[in-house]
């Protein structure tokens, strides 16, 4: 087997534990929604039962009820930070993780050259990178609740990639031997994860955001595990943060990507559908911040927006690249 075989094996090794990841999280999840329903049955004692008995079941069933309703609205750690699964889910993501690395490197090596070059690695090292920015966050706030998410975007992206986008390796077309290759690319993959990051949780304040409007009309829900995550208002919070961050680096790739382009084209700007594409993302972004800061689009408003923008990350990515020809051709299918 030479460097790019065992490449392979890797990420499908890589793959495979995430997949156990994802259950691990899931686990979490359901095990969540258990205990707030056995909770809220406990409060829920009927009529007929006994004063004094009535008094302490309930009594005890709305206690576990709000222990498992505390909120991260200060970053502070989740209630259930003891929880076995998500443990054995965060130690499965790193050891994936570093499989991952591992097939990226081997790749690289292989190709003698930065593995970013096709659709295939930029998949790899795309899905990488998100994976990368989701653990270094947990060692500042605790979201491993969207594990479940992250691990199932990353498995499925790189699923697409190895069963649709696989090519083997070949020398880089002349308008890609340049330093701007590493310094363009690796930055609008770093901001992409950051952008994912700032999705999942757009996506889980929506269902928060449900949740305690159902909540404030006592009706009922079926998502249970949501009481015990962060507010609505916690989560819109960190996904703002986490879009500006994004943004910060989509503006720098947009400008470098100018920049590449005078070099190897003699123009900084063409209307590229690919140029065209990274130019509507940064605006959709731009807007986002701006209506949030200025205009006062909080809640679901500013939530839809940041999903938009992660939808059209996406389409750039699998649509745009693919189907739509120019400059920026370079899917290698």
């Amino acid at each position: 087997m030479n460097l790019n075989d065992l490449s392979v094996l890797s990420l499908y090794s890589a793959m495979a534990v995430y997949a156990m990841a994802f259950i691990a999280f899931a686990i979490d999840l359901a095990r969540r929604s258990s205990a707030v329903g056995a909770a809220e049955a406990a409060a829920a004692v009927p009529a007929e039962a006994g004063a004094a008995e009535a008094q302490a079941t309930a009594a005890g069933g709305t206690a576990t009820l709000t222990r498992l309703s505390a909120r991260m609205d200060n970053d502070a750690a989740t209630p259930y930070g003891r929880s076995k699964s998500l443990r054995i889910g965060v130690s499965l993501t790193v050891l994936a993780w570093l499989l991952q690395l591992a097939a990226t490197i081997m790749r690289g090596i292989a190709a003698e050259r930065v593995p970013w070059a096709n659709m295939y690695e930029f998949a790899m090292t795309g899905t990488l990178i998100i994976m990368a920015v989701f653990l270094i966050v947990l060692t500042r706030v605790d979201l491993r609740f969207l594990g479940t998410f992250v691990t199932g975007l990353v498995l499925v992206l790189l699923g697409i990639a190895s069963l649709n986008y696989y090519v083997e390796i070949a020398p880089l077309p002349p308008a890609l031997q340049s330093a701007w290759l590493v310094i363009h690319v690796f930055v609008a993959t770093l901001g992409t994860g950051f952008f994912a990051l700032g999705f999942a949780l757009s996506v889980v304040q929506l269902l928060q955001f449900r949740r305690e409007s159902h909540a404030a009309e006592s009706k009922p829900t079926h998502l249970k595990f949501l009481s015990t995550l962060p507010s609505a208002t916690t989560l819109e919070n960190l996904s703002y943060r986490t879009n500006i961050v994004g943004f910060i680096l989509w503006t720098f790739t947009l400008m470098a990507g100018s920049v590449w382009a005078e070099a190897a084209w003699g123009r900084y700007w063409g209307w590229d559908t690919k140029e065209v594409w990274t130019f509507i993302i940064w605006v959709i972004y731009a807007g986002y911040i701006h209506a949030r800061a200025t205009r006062g689009w909080r809640g679901s408003r500013s939530a839809w927006l940041a999903i938009i923008g992660f939808s059209a990350v996406m389409f750039n990515f699998g649509i745009v690249n693919v189907f739509f020809k120019g400059l920026h051709a370079y899917s290698g299918l």
